[in-house]
């Protein structure tokens, strides 16, 4: 499911901004098939697609023989490539070689994936049941991220209910409210999607699942921070309703907002860890 929901959204990457002229997009000047392809290169290189496959490497390895960590290892590596300051520029999102390194660590981590689905079965990672709070938070930040859904594919929804075609006058030039293309705001919102998925997976091993539960809780934390941050930004400071923003914490920076996504990381991981040992006593009631 999570590699299914990660290949529509580079689908639509890559469709977007093949088919659309670079005027119409954020910060790239390729067009044609050779934008669209690149901007898809560059796309898994974001939050949503290489730290997402991390998860998955932890959890494909569990069932795996242990000389699967001589590629597991180097999957994790280049897949963290990603965070570091430089890797993806917002003021320049044209493809560029080293995007790509974390690349073929998604690469690995989905041949990871597949081995261990061989291996072990499709149901290999059991997972706590499925419970109203997850669906009602889901579908909360889903129905806030239509306007980034839509300009994913392409098009605005218009100003009715969201703000998103009428154009905005701000330090750095006049645009649409909402950009046509892709938003760090629907990476935040598929990582808040994915982490309510993915911390229901339990995992045998004590070790691993203790650390995708704690990597998971990022995930999420990192994921609502931005979804909240890009989300102001456009539907309430272009608004003109107030002059505060949200700071960005898109990349690690000694900055509060990275103590609040800590201490959210935290919060996320107490939840999570207790709903684990709720569903273990139901399981073994003695």
């Amino acid at each position: 499911m999570v590699w299914g929901l990660m290949a529509l959204l580079v689908g639509a990457v890559f469709a977007t901004y093949w088919r659309l002229p670079a005027k119409d997009l954020y910060n790239t000047s390729v067009e044609g098939l050779a934008g669209g392809a690149g901007r898809a290169l560059v796309q898994t290189n974001f939050p949503s697609v290489s730290l997402v496959a991390i998860a998955l490497v932890l959890i494909a390895v569990t069932v795996l023989p242990s000389k699967a960590w001589w590629i597991a290892g180097p999957a994790i590596a280049l897949c963290l490539v990603t965070a570091w300051p430089g890797q993806v520029r917002q003021s320049d999102l044209d493809a560029r070689p080293v995007n790509v390194i974390p690349a073929l660590g998604v690469a690995l981590a989905l041949v990871l994936t597949v081995w261990a689905t061989r291996r072990a079965g499709r149901a290999f990672a059991p997972s706590l049941p499925g419970d109203p709070a997850r669906i009602a938070l889901g579908a909360v930040v889903v129905v806030l991220s239509a306007p980034w859904v839509a300009a994913e594919l392409g098009f605005y929804l218009g100003n009715a209910v969201f703000l998103t075609s009428r154009v905005v006058t701000e330090s750095d030039g006049a645009r649409a409210a909402v950009h046509l293309g892709h938003h760090h705001g629907l990476d935040g919102t598929v990582l808040v999607l994915f982490a309510l998925l993915l911390s229901r997976v339990r995992l045998a091993d004590v070790r691993l699942a203790t650390a995708l539960l704690g990597y998971v809780s990022l995930m999420f934390a990192y994921g609502f921070v931005n979804f909240a941050e890009d989300g102001w930004h456009e539907q309430v400071v272009k608004r003109g309703w107030v002059d505060w923003k949200i700071p960005s914490a898109l990349l690690p920076r000694l900055h509060w907002i990275w103590l609040v996504t800590l201490g959210l990381t935290v919060l996320a991981y107490v939840v999570f860890r207790f709903e684990r040992r709720a569903a273990s006593s139901g399981d073994n009631p003695r």
